[in-house]
């Protein structure tokens, strides 16, 4: 028997009818009913949903510099018990992913790690600063290949920068990730700005802090012809702010994470530092808006902006905490719960939102390592088996992420990824790592 041939039996593709998959030397070899493939190691995936394997184009893996974080290695564990066989690593690392040799650094410890494919997100500006542009020429030629650039975690909040930077990618088709937040407006910012945050006692994140660098981004888009992403979009005024620029035929694209599609701001009452997260946890209103551009291609992806933390960046008060939320396990849970069990979104809209349409914007679904690609013959066999009628309680502790930070312990979410596949080779098997 050959370790690089898998029969998948009985599998709904993208949540269709069942079909066999067989999968030899790292790609799908076939793709029918009844395959009789001698002795290749047999999957049985009746009543499991296969989807292509899931993209993050947004997550932080902490390494290197905070590895009593994260590190590349326990990150795309937790990658790949979530399903995911690629993720975009941002550049808030320590020193900053803004050289050739750091992004280069990143991309072979994913490759060391094999558990899922790294792709290194370059810094827009040095040291994330905001005063003067990174080497991202640099980095686009070197083995990292990086084609998405952001300051993620800081705003490039200076438009003669962001101009700049759009213009310098249009050169080799990358795209400036911008994380939007007007730094003035949001000074010692605790929570959503409304009736609660006066309230709790706690400085207000006014709306508007995101929608008028969103609003602004996309006039320079325009402008200069660039491609731009708007990281983590979380209000109702910015989902409408990139409905109209898709009304205009612009080429930016946004996404939404997981936490912003069902967590409100009323958590933040409990003073539990889990729910400190930038952007902050909106309204109600904020997140049926986002679940409804997300529905209607406003909104082109889910991204989970995984941002591990040490327990003591934690368990403190609320003002002393680290913002962020882990969300690389528990990602697919709350699409299906929030997006799919609604009626919102079938399984092949999920597999376009969490796999197509990240590795398209990312710039990976090509070449020899494409990710993000179609479940047919002869495509790289990246592939995730998830049984949508199990429950699980949520369990941070049980992670493989060396972070606990999950706003979801202790919660029932729905399905449960059983296998990952990363060309042809499990990475996952019966919902444990391989």
């Amino acid at each position: 028997m050959s370790p690089q041939t898998v029969l998948v039996k009985g599998a709904r593709v993208l949540g269709g009818e069942p079909a066999d998959l067989l999968l030899r030397d790292g790609v799908i070899a076939e793709l029918g009913q009844s395959i009789d493939a001698g002795d290749a190691r047999v999957v049985q995936a009746d009543g499991l949903v296969a989807l292509p394997g899931l993209v993050d184009l947004h997550t932080h893996l902490r390494e290197p510099g905070r590895e009593d974080a994260e590190t590349v290695d326990t990150g795309t564990r937790a990658a790949a018990l979530g399903g995911f066989t690629a993720v975009h690593a941002m550049a808030n690392t320590d020193p900053v992913a803004d050289t050739a040799g750091v992004v280069e650094q990143v991309w072979r410890l994913g490759r060391e790690a094999g558990h899922a494919d790294v792709r290194p997100v370059g810094a827009v500006t040095v040291g994330l600063a905001g005063e003067r542009l990174a080497e991202l020429g640099a980095m686009a030629d070197s083995a990292a290949n990086v084609r998405v650039f952001s300051d993620d975690g800081r705003c490039v909040d200076d438009a003669i920068l962001m101009r700049r930077a759009l213009e310098y990618v249009k050169a080799f088709d990358g795209v400036v990730a911008q994380h939007a937040q007007e730094p003035r407006l949001t000074e010692g910012a605790q929570m959503n700005e409304g009736e609660l945050s006066g309230r709790l006692g706690l400085r207000g994140w006014p709306s508007v802090a995101e929608e008028a660098i969103i609003a602004r981004d996309v006039l320079l888009a325009a402008h200069v012809g660039s491609r731009l992403h708007i990281c983590h979009l979380s209000t109702r005024g910015s989902a409408e702010i990139v409905r109209l620029a898709k009304a205009r035929g612009l080429p930016v694209t946004a996404e939404v994470t997981p936490h912003h599609l069902l967590l409100t701001e009323e958590l933040v009452a409990t003073y539990d530092a889990r729910y400190k997260v930038n952007p902050p946890l909106r309204t109600a209103d904020d997140v049926a808006a986002v679940r409804e551009g997300l529905a209607d291609g406003t909104i082109d992806i889910v991204a989970t902006d995984h941002a591990p933390h040490p327990v003591e960046d934690k368990e403190c008060e609320w003002d002393a905490a680290a913002f962020g939320m882990l969300g690389l396990e528990t990602a697919l849970s709350v699409v299906q719960h929030t997006m799919v069990d609604t009626g919102l979104l079938s399984w092949s809209d999920v597999a376009d939102r969490m796999s197509f349409a990240p590795a398209r914007i990312g710039r990976c679904d090509a070449g020899t390592a494409a990710q993000g690609r179609p479940l047919a013959v002869g495509e790289p066999a990246n592939i995730t088996l998830v049984d949508p009628s199990v429950s699980r309680t949520v369990d941070p502790w049980q992670s493989a992420s060396l972070s606990r930070n999950s706003p979801y312990e202790g919660m029932k979410l729905p399905g449960q990824v059983v296998a990952t596949f990363l060309r042809g080779r499990p990475t996952v098997e019966d919902g444990a790592l391989t």
